[in-house]
């Protein structure tokens, strides 16, 4: 079963990031509620930030223009959060919800056992680039939204609602073979070295490129070798020596711990060697599109199936979860049927939007 979130994905409609301008002005009025321009763009950006497009440069190359269809999914996705995050808000405050001090230690505590300890939720929160400050709020929001969702309905998950979920869904709960392992990846990847040199010198002669980059690989293969002797003469220090040396930075901060995982989970040439080595085993350099790996195997599970018992809570939580969802749901359809919305700039309004947008131009017929 995949791997469920500690915190709860209703609360997500109340979560926003960072933001690439500050401007006041009001865009949509719900209820007695205004919208600002201010918080649709940091809700846009943190909403990119978070999606695929992460990887293309994110909200900072993102073209935020009502010509890019894709710059019109977003826009309509965020107006439609921003709306349902006004009226929870409004409603939460109506009721009087809060989360106190007590409720936001008790859901620290839950999410850190859930975890493993402080230390690695402070891994996972940089990893994210979450501040405690944002996250803090974040648990507050997530609290009170609770709150909420049970006094709408009391949300009860029993033992036979769990394992009844357990045996209709058993392809969730079977896995192939899986090993733990730890790796320092010392980078050698041509492409890569090509155009850090090429950026640093465009008029680079082909011979002389050809010739820098053997002497960059030459050089990281050495390292990679120096690299493997200090970890054979000191196992130990694996994760030290990890930390100090690898350029996979997500795993070096974790001592180059990359957890369990399948043979497809990585590329062949690592997989091939890390389910051929027994636990608490290292092996010599293995060479991959990326560079030279040192891999550290520490345990291994066999193909099967988790018991009932090991994943019966997690069940139950994730359960519970997608009802809180569902009656969260139904009831901010609710409130948006009886809301008072108005648009106070109509490039927000999905109704009128399209018909700002210019058409494209066709070649007059000749």
């Amino acid at each position: 079963m995949k791997k469920l979130l500690t915190c709860l994905a209703l609360s997500t409609v109340l979560l926003s990031g960072c933001t690439f301008m500050q401007k006041s002005e009001g865009i949509i009025k719900v209820n007695d509620t205004v919208i600002t321009q201010s918080e649709f763009d940091k809700a846009f950006d943190s909403s990119i930030d978070k999606s695929f497009l992460k990887a293309f440069g994110g909200s900072k190359n993102f073209l935020k223009s009502d010509e890019n269809p894709m710059y019109n999914i977003f826009k309509e996705k965020i107006v439609n959060e921003l709306i349902v995050k006004a009226l929870l808000e409004e409603e939460i405050a109506k009721r009087g919800i809060t989360a106190t001090q007590e409720d936001v230690q008790n859901e620290l505590k839950t999410i850190i056992d859930k975890v493993g300890s402080k230390e690695e939720l402070n891994k996972l929160l940089k990893q994210r680039e979450i501040s405690n400050a944002q996250f803090t709020e974040d648990l507050k929001t997530q609290i009170k939204i609770r709150k909420l969702v049970n006094s709408l309905e009391k949300i009860n998950i029993s033992d036979n609602d769990a394992e009844k979920y357990y045996n209709t869904h058993k392809a969730e709960f079977t896995h192939g073979e899986q090993v733990r392992a730890s790796h320092i990846l010392i980078s050698a990847n041509t492409i890569e070295l090509i155009q850090q040199i090429k950026a640093k010198n465009p008029d680079i002669d082909p011979t002389e490129l050809n010739k820098k980059v053997e002497e960059r690989l030459a050089a990281q293969k050495a390292k990679a070798e120096y690299v493997l002797a200090q970890v054979k003469q000191n196992p130990d220090n694996f994760e030290k020596i990890a930390q100090k040396e690898s350029d996979d930075k997500a795993s070096a901060e974790r001592g180059g711990e990359l957890g369990f995982f399948p043979k497809e989970a990585m590329v062949p040439e690592f997989s091939k060697v890390a389910f051929s080595i027994k636990p608490n085993t290292i092996s010599d350099l293995v060479k991959s599109p990326y560079g030279y790996h040192i891999i550290k195997v520490t345990d291994r599970i066999e193909p099967g199936t988790t018991p009932y018992a090991k994943v019966k809570d997690e069940i139950k939580f994730y359960l519970e979860t997608q009802k809180q969802i569902e009656v969260l749901k139904k009831f901010t359809n609710g409130l948006m049927k009886n809301a008072k919305i108005e648009y106070l700039n109509d490039s927000f309004n999905p109704q009128k939007a399209a018909k700002l947008v210019k058409p494209a131009e066709t070649p007059a017929k000749k």
